[in-house]
């Protein structure tokens, strides 16, 4: 039987939606995650644990274990294993992004320097270490702007402001959380320092893709008919295929075939995510990765409307069926947002959520009692809504009253005096 090494940091719902997609396929996983290191086997299944801060070590590791079970092909899903995935690639011989292509993508700063130098619309930036002083950092900042750190993901501490006021806010917050247990857990390079950008107005999108030895093909195009203005951007509905003007629409693809050609990228998933303004697209950034979370389940292909998961498994391991065309028809996600930081205590509305017309699929992915964190210092959803319907207005719809019908009871986290030193923590 062949086998497919997924390289996740967490075993939760996406990870289980590849695997089951691969087992559908006839195929055996084994994974490796960096969950937690200090174990030889911490799932009982062959799982395979490294650490995805130093990826060459990690991917030495990986290679060692295949001698004893083979692999045939590999995904990495999230932004941090795909530095080891490439590693293990090139060492095992698979098709892959290069580790340097790879490198371009995993630090916004190096990201924005590579686009910029290749001549692609991306707003002006720059970079501070956070030690400096604010007073020296203020006369070259241009409001509104945009600031962020240089490896989390999903839009986790991403700040506008508008005045000095609001910046020197928003670094102090974005400094509280990059010195957070959860984060330097994560033990990420360049947690000293922060991207400043220009802001960019306009409406954005998503570019889904898939690479095969340096071609793109664009598997969907995602508007996000919310406003993402600020001054936190967490992100809520998806809809397909794009409702952009016909010119505009083929400006965004070029621009994405350009954006994967500088940054390296040759051969696997890739996700990207634009501005369109009266100027055209910019690029906010590209990763070698397929969608986060459920949101892979908004497109299916071929006239078994298989989700996205299963084709990216056929192409990781080299199987026919990876040219399918995606289903006729419009589709949509919504990624249910998080009002406020506190305890998840209770959802209602589930059912009718259900049963609106249009709605597909409702899953509630927080767990009940468990303590949940809204944006900027947040990077996880309530839950996924997925739509279907004629056209992209439709889809759009039912997302909208289906999570009208939802209710969360979300309270404050009681302080909690620790048991030995005494300190008080929220």
């Amino acid at each position: 039987m062949s086998r497919l090494l997924i390289l996740a940091s967490k075993l939760g719902y996406q990870t289980r939606s590849f695997a089951e997609a691969a087992k559908a396929l006839g195929v055996d996983v084994v994974f490796a995650s960096d969950r937690c290191h200090q174990l030889e086997d911490p799932w009982a299944d062959g799982a395979i644990a490294v650490r995805f801060d130093e990826p060459e070590e990690a991917a030495k590791r990986i290679v060692k274990q295949s001698f004893v079970r083979p692999v045939d092909g590999l995904i990495a899903l999230g932004d941090r294993p795909t530095a080891t995935a490439a590693h293990t690639a090139r060492a095992l011989g698979f098709a892959y992004h290069s580790p340097e292509s790879v490198e371009n993508c995993r630090s916004k700063l190096r990201q924005r320097e590579v686009l910029r130098d290749a001549g692609l619309p991306v707003p002006g930036f720059f970079s501070f270490r956070l030690d400096k002083k604010l007073e020296k950092i203020l006369p070259r900042v241009q409001f509104p702007c945009v600031i962020k750190p240089l490896r989390l993901a999903a839009s986790q501490g991403v700040i506008r402001a508008n005045s000095p006021e609001e910046f020197q806010a928003a670094v102090a917050r974005i400094k509280d959380l990059l010195e957070s247990p959860e984060v330097k857990a994560t033990r990420e390079p360049e947690l000293d320092r922060l991207l400043v950008e220009r802001y960019i107005s306009g409406a954005e999108v998503a570019v889904e893709g898939l690479l095969t030895r340096g071609k793109l093909r664009i598997l969907g195009v995602f508007d996000k008919p919310d406003p993402l203005e600020g001054p936190y951007f967490e992100e809520t509905i998806y809809v397909t295929p794009s409702r952009l003007p016909d010119e505009m629409y083929d400006r965004l693809l070029d621009c994405a075939e350009q954006t994967v050609q500088a940054l390296g990228l040759t051969h696997g998933p890739v996700h990207a995510e634009f501005r369109i303004n009266d100027e055209g697209p910019w690029v906010l950034e590209a990763a070698p990765r397929p969608i986060g979370g459920l949101c892979s389940r908004a497109l299916r292909f071929g006239p078994k409307r298989i989700f996205l998961e299963e084709l990216l498994v056929r192409h990781a391991m080299g199987m026919q069926g990876t040219d399918l065309n995606r289903e006729d028809g419009a589709s949509g996600v919504m990624m249910i947002p998080v009002p406020k930081t506190g305890v998840l205590e209770k959802v209602e509305g589930e059912e009718n959520a259900r049963k609106t017309p249009g709605i597909e699929d409702v899953q509630i992915t927080a767990r009940l009692h468990d303590m949940i964190a809204a944006w900027p210092e947040g990077a996880t959803y309530l839950g996924f809504l997925f739509a279907h319907g004629k056209s992209p207005d439709e889809a759009e719809t039912a997302l909208r009253l289906a999570h009208s019908q939802l209710k969360f009871e979300i309270v404050e986290r009681l302080p909690v005096q620790h048991p030995v030193t005494g300190a008080v923590q929220q």
